[in-house]
């Protein structure tokens, strides 16, 4: 009996090392979409400080770029998509990014075949073009990241999607305990991956990391209020 208090220390403790799934995949997504989002933004401000005409095709020099009205405004709106993104669940962060590289990219193409004409509206040069690329890739690149590869990391939370869509059809929970419990352990994840849990719901998740089933999770998390109830 002696020996449980000071096991029961060591788990916890060992727990709370231990991140929650994903969250090394979903810090590495959301930094790049802040970072992106805080470069566009000044791009955009400074444009909208020096007073640019709007539908100029010709363009001032911006931090080394060109650019117009237009496009400040482009600009400044695609940091604040990035940035609210950023601050909502992980795969709404992953899949804006993955939409928002893709823009910068098809943006790349359509700006390089305008370039010097009256249909340049966005005040393109070849520097800009450039740039779109260069974000387009990396937006694409970070949005992807732990999501889409051949060779997820072991974290990642969309390693296995098809086992977890099987999942959210087997055992479902029958009786208003099971319903919290669930609720509970989505917030509890939520929390965790956002680096804002708790020291318990950080111990509860990565108990729950231990087992696959939707029923299992659910056990462990219930396993340990009934502990705290008998305690």
């Amino acid at each position: 009996m002696a020996l449980r208090p000071h096991l029961s220390h060591r788990t916890a403790d060992t727990s709370e090392e231990r991140p929650g799934p994903g969250a090394r995949v979903y810090a590495v997504q959301r930094t790049g979409a802040v970072l992106v989002a805080l470069v566009l933004l000044v791009f955009g401000l400074l444009g909208f400080a020096g007073g640019l005409d709007y539908f100029s095709t010709e363009g001032e020099r911006i931090l080394g770029l060109s650019s117009n009205g237009l496009l400040s405004t482009i600009s400044v709106v695609m940091a604040v998509v990035l940035l609210i993104a950023a601050a909502r669940s992980p795969r709404i962060t992953s899949t804006i990014m993955i939409v928002a590289g893709s823009l910068f990219l098809l943006s790349a193409l359509v700006n390089l075949a305008v370039l010097r004409t009256s249909f340049n509206i966005l005040a393109f040069e070849f520097e800009n073009v450039v740039f779109s690329v260069v974000v387009g890739l990396l937006l694409l690149t970070l949005g992807a990241y732990g999501r889409i590869s051949g060779h997820l990391p072991e974290d990642s939370p969309y390693a296995h999607p098809h086992a977890l869509a099987e999942e959210e059809d087997d055992d479902l929970p029958s009786t208003p305990e099971e319903v919290a419990a669930e609720q509970a352990m989505r917030e509890a994840e939520r929390a965790v991956a956002l680096h804002a849990g708790t020291d318990d719901q950080r111990r509860r998740v990565a108990a729950m990391a231990q087992v696959h089933s939707r029923g299992d999770r659910r056990r462990v998390w219930m396993s340990f209020d009934q502990a705290r109830r008998l305690g």
